[in-house]
């Protein structure tokens, strides 16, 4: 008698058709509003805006056609909110490496942000403390969860807590992105509370 191979029970249904087309759309929208706007003939304004008819007529013209319906969509169900629209334009929120400036004002922070890794990166964030490498600023969460969200696209999660009051009150600048992404130039090692 044949054996069948053993398969891990699921969690939960597969993705639908509809599903994986939404988050091919979210990437998509995420490498050219963020990275390589160029790559598909976009030029995005000095705050990363870019008028929607000019993004769906340019995704259209590489071989991704995207509808607006589509664009609506993966706009309100991203639950990391990671795009805006205002009126006929749209831009990401945060997480570029192409230069703009979201003309994001100073806020005051709460008294802890939390960021998620990785315990390869343990070893640079304890002698350098946290820098944006190749993006504009290093990325803060207000809570836990997102951190640890964050840091397991690169493997198992290891959250620091930054004193982000403390950085406040030295000098350092903060900005919180709409969709509610905490911002500054880079973390101090002294700032951070590393495990041991």
């Amino acid at each position: 008698m044949k054996e069948t191979p053993h398969r891990p029970p699921e969690e939960g249904p597969p993705p639908s058709p509809d599903d994986r087309r939404t988050v091919k759309v979210s990437k998509y929208l995420s490498k050219h509003l963020r990275h390589q706007p160029e790559r598909i003939g976009l030029v995005l304004d000095a705050q990363g805006w870019v008028e929607i008819d000019e993004l769906l007529r340019c995704a259209a013209a590489h071989r991704f056609p995207i509808t607006r319906a589509e664009l609506d969509h993966v706009v309100a169900t991203n639950d990391k909110r990671r795009f805006a629209i205002e009126g006929g334009r749209i831009r990401a929120s945060q997480g570029h490496t192409v230069a703009v400036d979201l003309a994001l004002p100073p806020a005051e922070p709460p008294a802890y942000l939390y960021h998620g890794t990785v315990a390869r990166s343990l070893d640079a964030i304890r002698t350098e403390g946290l820098r944006p490498m190749n993006r504009h600023h290093v990325h803060l969460s207000s809570d836990r969860e997102t951190a640890a969200r964050v840091g397991a696209r690169r493997g198992r999660p290891v959250i620091l807590s930054v004193d982000a009051g403390a950085m406040y009150q030295d000098g350092h600048v903060f900005h919180v992105s709409a969709n509610g992404v905490w911002l500054t130039g880079s973390v101090p090692p002294k700032y951070l509370r590393l495990p041991t």
